[in-house]
């Protein structure tokens, strides 16, 4: 079963983005893509309705998890093994710092 996550662009939904058997997984919400002055969520991921597929993390989104201080204490916190990148991503980039924030989808 696929985790996933709702990749926000400010207040706007942008995307899913999902960790599968296969590994990681970014699609663009196509209501967004018909959206007036829509911007890609990063310059490494352009608009496009084609799934993005990769066997690692994107590094867009690996970025934006804490580091340091903050990212001990979410492991502390949330029992969560630093090596597990994409909870880390879904449990401390609800409020990041930027455009771009990523939420668990329920």
């Amino acid at each position: 079963m696929a985790k996933t996550g709702k990749v926000y662009y400010g207040k706007a939904l942008a995307g899913i983005v999902s960790e599968t058997d296969d590994g990681y997984e970014f699609e663009y919400n196509k209501a967004y893509l018909k959206s007036v002055n829509v911007k890609p969520v990063s310059l490494t991921l352009p608009l496009k309705q084609e799934v993005y597929t990769s066997k690692v993390l994107f590094p867009f989104f690996d970025g934006l998890i804490p580091e340091g201080w903050l990212l001990n204490m979410a492991i502390d916190h949330w029992k969560v093994k630093p090596n597990d990148r994409f909870e880390l991503l879904l449990l401390t980039c609800a409020d990041a710092v930027g455009a771009v924030s990523v939420q668990p989808a329920e």
